[in-house]
């Protein structure tokens, strides 16, 4: 993740990035006090994983297809518009499994649209990397 300049006191630019690819390819300019309460709240609670001997990929699209509201205890990258262009979810498997996808059509590159990725993270290092970027989110703008 790389937090960038700011936007104005309260908006900064934030680019999110998993499996080596950029998720802020719509919109990162992120509102900072809604972005930061999301963000912290997704480095909470890690459940673990959802289907017993399912690879990231099939559990990936077993939750995707849910339509039953279990899902809802897996979804990640729901941290305010900034990443409103991918589905995504996260559980425990030994490391913390992140799986996403590009759903929408316009996407920057194609040939995404609709693959999943995945990236694995230690959660305590996940956890580091949450406050961290919080703590630069959460600096004073330039004179103010």
């Amino acid at each position: 993740m790389e937090v960038g300049e700011f936007v104005s006191a309260r908006v900064r630019v934030v680019d999110v990035w998993a499996a080596g690819r950029r998720l802020t390819v719509d919109d990162n300019a992120a509102y900072v006090p809604s972005f930061c309460h999301a963000f912290r709240s997704a480095a909470r609670r890690f459940p673990v994983a959802p289907f017993a001997g399912c690879s990231p990929e099939q559990t990936f699209r077993l939750l995707d297809e849910d339509r039953d509201g279990f899902q809802d205890g897996y979804r990640f990258f729901e941290w305010t518009e900034i990443v409103d262009n991918v589905s995504g979810y996260r559980y425990l498997d030994g490391d913390l499994v992140l799986v996403f996808s590009f759903w929408r059509p316009s996407h920057p590159v194609p040939a995404e649209v609709g693959r999943v990725f995945v990236a694995r993270v230690c959660p305590v290092e996940f956890t580091s990397i949450v406050e961290a970027v919080v703590e630069s989110l959460c600096s004073p703008a330039p004179g103010g």
